[in-house]
């Protein structure tokens, strides 16, 4: 099953992380995270953690200069 989780964290970072994403679907959570990059105006870095051989985790990183209130 494909999946993909978020969370942002205290200091503005988006974590996003997946597990194996199938063939169908790649594309489309690619696009996502591109689109995401776009929009947030952050940099991506992209991570693979691999527990054992069909899992893998991306990771979104997003840096902003501005303070949520």
């Amino acid at each position: 099953m494909d999946r993909i989780e978020y969370e942002i964290l205290e200091d503005g970072t988006i974590s996003i992380k997946t597990n194996k994403v199938s063939a169908v679907n790649h594309q489309s959570a690619d696009d996502l995270l591109d689109m995401l990059e776009e929009l947030t105006g952050g940099t991506r870095e992209i991570k693979s953690l691999k527990e054992h051989v069909h899992t893998h985790e991306h990771i979104y990183v997003h840096s902003h200069g501005h303070v949520h209130q």
